[in-house]
């Protein structure tokens, strides 16, 4: 009889024991979440920058998953001896068994540490290329470009692009540092054009669409030349004479940031239409063959 309400008695005090630790669980969850969300809705309030409110959101999310893992391991794990047995014995069969995830993660640790890109920037990983959306714990996401659209414009779909990449791929970012790009566009004319009055008309055109890139580009470059060893490059826009099978080939040479280089081009490539139409002595050459009589 004794024996009966001790055993009794035992598991009365282990089942309120384990509510307990239920209910705890439960309140740390609500309290976590609660404390999330008037964070972000006083965020939300405060600014209405895209950029900000996404950090915001990550940091929140980040702290509240990390505090709420260590009190959950204190309610359910008693004490720290029984905290590094356990880790002792898991981490052994998860080094092997989550050797991918455990790489994402060590990359997403690396990408947060040294920064390589951030939320926002355009970059190409191996054979992806994209804007950055969305970083995680193991992987990030991309707003794709190019593929089957031309000039670097998006496609609408999503890349999710495993964190590990970033230790075994070569890494393009076109906007850290710098923050622009050299963008070139071919316009071929024939051997009878007077190339000289376009290559005048050209340098016009890209000098009146390019000057506010050279501007900021002077600014840019002086920051960039703190971290990086650079020399600095001409930034002035230009127009290259070369001589083609078709035609006397002019290529224009200008900055641009690299989200627009298909608004510029469009740009350009209508004013170059108009100024050339004004004048019969200048034409756009194509593939001809020539046969001397």
């Amino acid at each position: 009889m004794d024996n009966s309400l001790l055993g009794i008695f035992t598991k009365f005090f282990t089942y309120s024991s384990i509510q307990a630790k239920i209910i705890a669980t439960i309140i740390a969850f609500i309290l976590f979440f609660v404390i999330k969300k008037l964070i972000l809705r006083i965020v939300y309030n405060t600014t209405e920058n895209v950029k900000t409110r996404y950090q915001w959101h990550k940091i929140t999310s980040y702290i509240s998953f990390s505090l709420i893992s260590i009190i959950i391991a204190n309610i359910w794990l008693e004490g720290i001896e029984s905290i590094a047995t356990y880790l002792g014995l898991v981490s052994a069969g998860v080094a092997i068994a989550l050797k991918e995830p455990l790489t994402n993660l060590t990359g997403w640790l690396y990408i947060i540490w040294r920064s390589p890109f951030d939320v926002g920037d355009r970059i190409q990983l191996g054979h992806e290329t994209g804007d950055v959306i969305d970083t995680n714990l193991f992987n990030f996401t991309l707003m794709e470009i190019g593929n089957w659209v031309d000039a670097d414009d998006h496609t609408g779909r999503l890349i999710h692009v495993p964190n590990g990449l970033i230790f075994t791929a070569t890494l393009a970012n076109y906007g850290k540092g710098f923050k622009y790009i050299w963008n070139e566009m071919p316009v071929l004319v024939t051997f009878e054009s007077d190339w000289r009055k376009a290559k005048n008309i050209l340098l016009k055109i890209v000098h009146e669409n390019s000057i506010i890139q050279t501007k900021s580009a002077e600014k840019k470059f002086k920051e960039a030349k703190k971290v990086f060893m650079l020399k600095k490059p001409d930034l002035e826009p230009t127009v290259i004479t070369k001589v083609e099978d078709s035609g006397v080939e002019l290529t224009l040479r200008y900055l641009c940031r690299p989200d627009m280089r298909r608004e510029t081009e469009h740009k350009i490539w209508e004013d170059i239409l108009d100024k050339f139409d004004k004048y019969d002595n200048i034409d756009f050459a194509y593939p001809t063959q020539r046969r001397t009589p």
